[in-house]
């Protein structure tokens, strides 16, 4: 189907009305009017009003539902509410639920509860989709199909090692290939027969849910829950589409989670949908980040922001109240990096259950004179104003970072060399050094188009699987400049070292070859010498990991300053055809990597803006004649910026920017200028 583009900004969120009597159901119209809100989520975990019993059939009070939103004009994003089971189910059919990574069997309780390949699963929920397919497909109100709810979770039951086994005979054919990828001479695992695989949780192979055995093996088995969940979306899906041809389907993802293989799935979904809950120290470049991920999944394409509070949240360890207007930066930082929707979790509150104190737009007092319910409303006009200037544009990064789940599962199973080398930390850091000059960025898969972008980096790119060096090596042959660092380039696919020295297939690309990794202990540190690579030449320090390394053909751009391996490279720089490829051999300084992707950008004569005051954003969206600028700030204090796009007139006050803006606390500005 072609891309889903709305007509207008979606404004609005999940919707529970059958946790109220109806009377409050005409009173949450009145404040959606008034709060301009247009659409609402519904029906995300009704199965157990839907069906209750195994016979039995009731959608008349979702036909009521959707009966009374048509009646406001209201868009409609309907869920298929497989995301929790009914207790009943649970009960006379228990292979519905799963057995967890110690072995425990889970019963009827929470959500996200049901084993991706039970039998009885799925033959529920695909009787139920299709009842709800059948009935609402061709709905005038109907904008998106929700399909379940933050999958995630995984299961470690008899119906998943059967169905596993038959996932890896699949994928390697004979049990000696099985042996040779797992590498199970080790420990003298060798596998006779299919049958003799068992699932790697604690009863297994598994050591804990971030550490195993035989790493092979249970990256494998990411791969494989990952895949069975999806088969769960993709047969809700293919439902549906019986019924209903043109509908966007989504689900909605949850950022940088590590069970699921975001890009597989996105391949599967009509439109991403992501859920947004920054807490109250998050930095603002990783809530940026996490969006440029969720637009990176279909290529550039504009994405929902299917939840975030409207004030706090209820989870977390401090939920702190969202200051007067930071609910406001915050949604326009969704809409800067990529979002054509705004949502909400939740429309109003509920009275009980763990999620009774979590925001919404209509509190527990039950009217609109609060403060919260007012800065929705000024939000929903402005929205309102913007009509569909912004719907699909599309933002332009020449700079690409390589974000790989199977890499993201092998880093962190791996035993050693230190247990605080995290993935996405990691990848935070060299994002963190584009967002330093506000330079845009696309978060990309191993597999997108590297012709596309003049930089690409790809921090901690552990596993290097078949033709990513050899596409690589195409990519700075052209005259791409490539940055990669420690703990790259070590093993296949399959968790296996590439033998022949570290970094493997990329020793080619960068001219180096390391000889040892020396991990320091919490606390401890290096120090580097950049060889005039920043400004000044000064030193820095270095923490976690570092590299002894040796040229081959790289310039050696930073040393060590101390320890045994004083004197020797740290960093390196290879000239590989027309580009260029960096190898960072630690953790150092922010300021090394502010100033080396600074220094990049400006050889490749990519703008940003740089030298900004502390907490203020600019990112961009466009069409073919205009660019949006948002400028936002995220800060408590007022901030004056001079002017840096001309003659521009603020889209949200009618303002025009002449040679300097003040910006209060929170505030947003949307620049419009002609290309």
């Amino acid at each position: 189907m072609s891309k889903p583009k709305f007509s207008k900004m979606l404004y609005g969120g999940d919707y529970n009305p059958e946790q109220w009597p109806r009377e409050i159901w005409e009173e949450d119209m009145r404040l959606f009017n008034k709060a301009h809100i247009n659409s609402a989520t519904i029906n995300v975990f009704s199965w157990a009003k839907l069906q209750p019993s195994e016979e039995a059939y009731d959608f008349s009070e979702l036909d009521a539902i959707m009966e009374r939103l048509a009646k406001e004009d209201m868009e409609i994003v309907l869920a298929t509410s497989t995301a929790a089971l009914p207790a009943w189910m649970c009960r006379k059919y228990p292979d519905v639920t799963r057995v967890d990574f110690e072995g425990r069997k889970h019963k009827f309780g929470h959500r996200h509860n049901h084993c991706p390949n039970s039998p009885s699963f799925k033959r529920f929920a695909s009787e139920l989709v299709h009842r709800l397919a059948e009935r609402y497909e061709g709905h005038p109100n109907l904008k998106v199909w929700h399909i379940s709810n933050e999958y995630s979770g995984d299961c470690y039951c008899e119906n998943c090692e059967q169905a596993f086994r038959l996932w890896v005979k699949d994928k390697y054919k004979t049990i000696e290939a099985v042996n040779e990828a797992w590498n199970m001479t080790f420990w003298g695992h060798t596998l006779y027969d299919f049958d003799d695989i068992v699932a790697p949780n604690y009863l297994g192979d598994g050591i804990h849910d971030t550490a195993a055995a035989f790493a092979g093996l249970s990256v494998d088995y990411h791969r494989f829950n990952s895949d069975s969940l999806l088969n769960n979306f993709k047969m809700e899906r293919d439902i549906i589409r019986l019924y209903d041809k043109e509908t966007p389907t989504t689900t909605n993802l949850m950022g940088t989670y590590k069970g699921l293989d975001y890009f597989k799935w996105a391949k599967e979904m009509d439109i991403v949908s992501w859920d947004n809950y920054p807490s109250y120290n998050t930095p603002i470049s990783h809530t940026a980040m996490n969006h440029d991920l969720m637009r990176g999944l279909k290529d550039g394409q504009s994405f929902m922001l299917m939840e975030q509070t409207p004030s706090q949240q209820n989870w977390q360890p401090y939920n702190a109240l969202k200051r007067p207007g930071k609910m406001r930066v915050q949604s326009y930082q969704s809409i800067a990096h990529g979002a054509d929707t705004i949502q909400f979790f939740q429309l109003r509150r509920s009275k009980g259950g763990v999620e009774k104190f979590h925001g919404a737009v209509i509190e527990h007092v039950g009217h609109e004179h609060t403060r919260v319910f007012k800065e929705v409303t000024e939000l929903g006009k402005e929205l309102e104003s913007l009509e569909d200037k912004l719907i699909g544009t599309k933002t332009n990064a020449r700079i690409g970072i390589i974000f790989d789940w199977d890499n993201y599962w092998a880093l962190e199973y791996t035993s050693g060399p230190t247990v605080d080398l995290k993935y996405v930390d990691q990848i935070q850091r060299y994002y963190d050094a584009c967002y330093a000059s506000q330079l845009p960025v696309d978060m990309i898969k191993t597999d997108s188009n590297f012709e596309n972008y003049d930089i690409i980096i790809a921090p901690v790119l552990y596993m290097v699987k078949e033709g990513i060096s050899e596409k690589l090596e195409a990519f700075v042959n052209k005259g791409g400049q490539f940055i990669t660092t420690f703990m790259s380039g070590i093993v296949d696919e399959s968790d296996n070292v590439h033998l022949g020295g570290y970094p493997g297939p990329l020793k080619n690309l960068l001219g180096i070859w390391v000889e040892e990794i020396d991990a320091l202990a919490p606390g401890s540190c290096n120090t580097i010498k950049t060889n005039g690579l920043l400004l000044q030449e000064e030193e820095y320090k270095c923490t976690m990991l570092c590299d002894i390394i040796h040229t081959e053909k790289a310039e050696v751009v930073g040393e060590y300053v101390s320890d045994f391996y004083k004197g020797k490279p740290v960093m390196t720089k290879n000239t590989f055809g027309k580009g260029e490829a960096w190898y960072i051999g630690t953790v150092p300084d922010q300021a090394v990597l502010n100033d080396l992707i600074d220094k990049l950008a400006k050889s490749k004569e990519i703008k940003g803006f740089r030298n900004l005051p502390s907490g203020i954003e600019i990112t961009s969206r466009e069409n073919s004649d205009t660019i949006f600028y948002f400028v936002m700030n995220h800060t408590s204090d007022p901030v004056t910026l001079n002017n840096k796009f001309g003659n521009a007139k603020d889209l949200l006050s009618g303002q025009e920017w002449s040679e300097s803006i003040n910006l209060s606390p929170y505030d947003v500005k949307i620049y419009e200028v002609s290309k």
